[in-house]
């Protein structure tokens, strides 16, 4: 990825894909929901990597809403 700063929150986003290491990053071995990439500006898609604290905010927020409270 070309740049370092997570398209949704704008705070750098660690992947270290972007900086040319390939397979050595967190986010090779996550599963990006669809719902969290239509939160990506469409200039951004491809193009910038989410950060993990907005992937696991949304986690976070997509699970609370689908959980049956008892």
């Amino acid at each position: 990825m070309a740049n370092k700063y997570c398209p949704i929150c704008g705070e750098a986003n660690g992947c270290m894909s972007g900086a040319g290491e390939h397979g050595n990053c967190w986010c090779d071995a996550e599963v990006f929901p669809n719902e969290i990439l239509e939160l990506v500006p469409a200039e951004s898609i491809r193009k910038d990597c989410i950060c993990k604290k907005c992937l696991d905010k949304f986690r976070e927020e997509h699970l609370s809403k689908t959980t049956i409270k008892k």
